[in-house]
């Protein structure tokens, strides 16, 4: 019978053999195909296809996917990808400098700890290959800092040793889409190793199934035999096909060999069949793999560029994404007349619109104008921010249903007006809200960040108490509002109302005040001339700023 190795890497990532040393060696071990699956690379790939023209085996184009879930390290395995597609290759250039990023950062650790080395001097080292922590581990031992790999790891690269950088990760939701997207199929790759309970391996199994997961990695080197029916019988109820790998990496994993594992591996040819079997099925119907998607996107400094309008592109990129059967949610801290009023100046009519108001205070369906959620602070707790406004010296309003309330007439409320184009009522005892509340206030000062935040170390502990939230949406505004309010609240509760897993969410924004947003959702973007604290919780940190169509190039590889 002949048999397979789903699973294998080369040293264009962190294995010993080159890609023509192993079409020789899977060869010489009777194999009738092989995966080349290098750690968010293909770069191996064309020579290995090369060094098996003519001869007796397959090799089938992969990747190996590092990606983070509830903190975890889960790897996603693509077979069969049109590795050269113009999409790939986009998603392994972000791949690429995200990894530059962190190997500069834990070079310049390891200097700082003693060690002579630089980026450069450590690629030189390793020409063409991904670098990894193997890589610097290595490095240390053949340098002399270390006298073990194992050392060097404790020491110095380890996870919680001093010198270790954590890659920003997508998820391996996001990673299942990439993969089906670029024509391949996506695998969850040695399930048992994640160390998880059953319950929460199941959770992450029928969120995968949920975006497109078409397999998984039943039989592996390490598994026993009970560890194998375990992961058939979740295969079973999941419907997803069966894939094995040795996960062979040469003198990386010393004793573990191609196509046998550590001597009891056994991967039937029937596993590769019943992939291909499917994989001809996806090729033949893709709409059954389709997944639409909902968009929850910021306004200022994301979908608007300077100018409050948004440029030809990011039309032309809006038109396709919703012709396509994705939904556009305009999820603001402005006030939700306001988030219509932009709506409308720009002209956007898709159907099955959403507008977000007040930081998540009020969700609006465009397509009969109801109100299908609100949240407010009561009466009292906005007089209580008002009164505190006042004491230091700052501007406060709130909002009615259609108006902004103003105390009084002053040049932070000029400035707002600016940009916002909502009637003013000035009221001093606001009893237009007495009896619903408001969905948030503002408080503003220009130019003057720490008077704000001074004002936010006076109220936190009332707010606190009062379950009440403040962020800021830039350097001169507060947003304050319920905490059971906020972007991240209305992701989740829009996504429950339509019946929309927050899987298939997508979430872009710049500032604080859209962070829970972009935690909440499956794709969390940043922009470009986001805040740091953004980038970090974001999965991905657009090229181009809001003035240049940063979010819609992000977007097309999305639609």
């Amino acid at each position: 019978m002949n048999i397979v190795d789903l699973h294998v890497h080369s040293t264009k990532s962190d294995g010993s053999y080159t890609p023509s040393e192993l079409v020789e060696h899977a060869i010489e071990k009777g194999l009738s195909a092989f995966a080349l699956t290098d750690h968010d690379t293909t770069a191996g790939i064309d020579e290995a296809i090369a060094a098996a023209a003519g001869k007796p085996i397959e090799v089938i184009p992969g990747i190996e996917f590092s990606s983070e879930y509830e903190g975890r390290d889960i790897h996603i395995i693509g077979l069969y990808l049109d590795y050269k597609s113009d999409f790939f290759q986009r998603r392994l250039v972000n791949f690429v400098n995200g990894r530059i990023m962190r190997n500069q950062e834990m070079c310049r650790r390891l200097q700082e700890h003693g060690v002579a080395i630089t980026y450069e001097e450590l690629v030189s080292e390793f020409p063409g290959s991904v670098i990894t922590r193997a890589h610097y581990a290595r490095y240390l031992l053949s340098h002399g800092y270390v006298k073990s790999l194992k050392e060097a790891f404790d020491r110095y690269v380890g996870d919680n040793a001093p010198c270790f950088v954590p890659r920003k990760k997508i998820t391996p939701m996001r990673a299942v889409e990439i993969i089906l997207k670029a024509g391949g199929i996506p695998i969850l790759a040695h399930p048992i190793l994640y160390h998880m309970s059953s319950a929460r391996l199941d959770k992450l199994v029928a969120s995968l199934k949920e975006v497109g997961l078409i397999g998984i990695e039943a039989i592996y080197s390490t598994y026993a035999p009970s560890e194998e029916r375990e992961i058939r019988r979740l295969a079973e109820r999941y419907d997803l096909c069966i894939s094995g790998g040795s996960d062979f990496h040469g003198s990386a994993k010393p004793g573990l060999d191609l196509a046998t594992g550590y001597g009891r591996l056994f991967i039937p040819e029937e596993v590769l069949v019943n992939l291909k079997r499917k994989h001809a099925e996806m090729k033949a119907h893709p709409e059954a793999f389709h997944r639409n998607k909902i968009l929850f996107t910021d306004l200022d400094g994301t979908f608007l560029n300077k100018e409050k309008q948004i440029g030809d592109y990011t039309r032309e990129v809006m038109d396709t994404f919703t012709k396509a059967g994705n939904k556009l949610v305009l999820c603001s801290g402005r006030d939700i007349n306001s988030v219509r009023s932009v709506k409308e100046y720009l002209h956007l009519d898709y159907p099955g619109m959403y507008l977000i108001g007040y930081n998540g205070g009020q969700i609006v369906e465009c397509d009969t104008g109801k109100t299908l959620y609100r949240i407010a602070l009561t009466y009292e707790q906005v007089c209580h921010i008002r009164e505190a406004a006042s004491q230091h010296g700052l501007h406060f309003h709130t909002y009615s249903d259609t108006n902004i309330l103003s105390p009084c007439d002053d040049e932070e409320l000029h400035f707002y007006q600016r940009t916002i184009k909502t009637p003013v009522i000035f009221s001093q005892d606001l009893h237009e809200i007495r009896d619903c509340g408001a969905c948030k206030c503002l408080v503003i000062a220009i130019d003057r960040h720490e008077e704000l935040e001074a004002f936010v170390r006076d109220l936190s502990s009332w707010a606190e108490q009062e379950q009440i939230t403040m962020v800021f949406s830039n350097n001169n505004y507060l947003e304050i509002f319920p905490s059971a309010s906020g972007k991240g609240a209305a992701v989740r509760k829009l996504c429950e109302l339509l019946n929309i897993s927050p899987l298939l969410s997508i979430a872009a924004g710049d500032a604080e005040n859209d962070i829970s947003m972009i935690e909440a959702a499956g794709i969390g973007i940043a922009m470009y001339n986001a805040s740091d604290d953004v980038k970090a919780a974001a999965t991905m940190v657009t090229a181009l700023d809001n003035n240049h169509d940063g979010l819609a190039r992000e977007l097309l590889d999305l639609v």
